[in-house]
Parts: C-alpha cells; sequence; structure tokens
C-alpha cells in the first residue's frame, strides 16, 4: 500500500502541535519536515528545535528531509531530536557515503535525494546502502510547485533498477502531489508521497488522504 508523508510546510504553524496531531489521526504514515537553510535551496524553514518540539508531543514516524547545504554536519543533532529517516541531497556538498554512514550509526534510516535536473544514475551507486531515494518533482526550496512529468520516468528507472539487483530501497516522491499526479508515481513504482496542501489544505484531512490511497490502487 502507498505511504502518505504530510509535508508540515503547509500545515498551519501558530498550530502545528495540532495541526501534525491531526494529520496522524486522519491516517497519514508519517510526518515530512523539510529543513532548508536558504544557501542549499533559496529559502528558510526550520531547525532541530522545531523537530525536537513536535516529536515530544506528536507520535510519528518523522521523515526528515534536509535541503541543506553541509548535512553532515547536522545528522547527530536531527537524530537526537526524534528523526526516524534523514534524506540528503546528492547535490549537497558533503561526502555521500561518509554522509549515510554517519545517518545509520545513529540508528537512522538512510535516503539519498535528487533534484529535477539531476539524473538517476547519480544515485545507482548507493542503492545497497540506502533505505529510500527521494525524487524531487519540482525544484527543492518552496511549497505549491506544479509537478514536473519528467520524474515519471526516473521513477521508473530507479524502480527497475532497484528490482534487478532485488534491494528493498523504497522509492518517495515530493513536489505538485495531488489526485492527478499521484497515481502516475504509485503505477511507476513510488511508494511513500509527500503531500503537502493536498493534506494539511484539505477540508477534510482523512478523506483527502483516503482519496490519495484510492486513487492510487
Amino acid at each position: 500500500m502507498i505511504k502518505i508523508s504530510p509535508s508540515i510546510l503547509a500545515a498551519d504553524f501558530a498550530e502545528l502541535g495540532k495541526s501534525c496531531e491531526n494529520v496522524m489521526k486522519a491516517g497519514a504514515d508519517m510526518l515530512h519536515i523539510d529543513v532548508m537553510d536558504g544557501a542549499f535551496v533559496p529559502n528558510i524553514s526550520l531547525g532541530v528545535p522545531v523537530l525536537q518540539s513536535l516529536a515530544k508531543r506528536v507520535e510519528a514516524f518523522y521523515d526528515v528531509h534536509l535541503m541543506i547545504r553541509e548535512p553532515l554536519k547536522y545528522i547527530k543533532p536531527f537524530c537526537d531530536a526524534g528523526a526516524d529517516r534523514i534524506t540528503f541531497h546528492i547535490e549537497a556538498d558533503s561526502p555521500v557515503r561518509e554522509t549515510i554512514e554517519a545517518i545509520r550509526a545513529q540508528g537512522c534510516k538512510a535516503a539519498l535525494s535528487i533534484k529535477p535536473a539531476t539524473p538517476v544514475q547519480a544515485v545507482v551507486p548507493y542503492l545497497d546502502m540506502l533505505d529510500m531515494v527521494l525524487v524531487m518533482s519540482v525544484e527543492p526550496g518552496f511549497g505549491g510547485q506544479k509537478f514536473m512529468p519528467g520524474a515519471v520516468e526516473k521513477i521508473a528507472q530507479l524502480h527497475a533498477e532497484i528490482s534487478r539487483r532485488g534491494l528493498k530501497c523504497e522509492i518517495e516522491v515530493d513536489g505538485g502531489i495531488d489526485a492527478a499526479t499521484a497515481p502516475l508515481c504509485a503505477k511507476a513504482g513510488a511508494t511513500v508521497l509527500v503531500a503537502g496542501s493536498a493534506v494539511f489544505g484539505a477540508p477534510d484531512a482523512a478523506q483527502a488522504i483516503a482519496q490519495l490511497r484510492r486513487v492510487c490502487e
């Protein structure tokens, strides 16, 4: 079954704890935490203290996406704060293998992300070390962008390579996910969908999550 990871970027930050509790009760599988540093991407979002506070209040699997220039420096603080899986970008400045090993050493699941312009081949050498690959279907940095159809072919390529090698590596997609784009991603082989406004912005989060799952079946 497809997993739904609502991005808290689309939540009401004045009522963050309550908003996150609501989407977990509505059937979300996890919470997606977008961390931006204003350097790797042209936006600043949130950091360790927010995750730490949320993790104390809301019981969830914390799917942390580091859109930052030097992820290696921040692995331990985010794991200590409550991250269950950390995704960092292959395009960042930290050495890839060392960063994956640092995540694993903290007892956390490790994932790599690729931007729209980065080919799938870039992550292939690391697949046997990873729990997941995140395919960005928008340029990272801002919520509410339009889905880039080229992501579907990338998901299919990744899925074929993972299957060929008999690996248990999940594929997550982030950006512009809604009832129209979700089934395209699921059909290509995605197993985790990051949905921001489609869930947090919906009048009924439970209905929105159920619909995303239904259209993917």
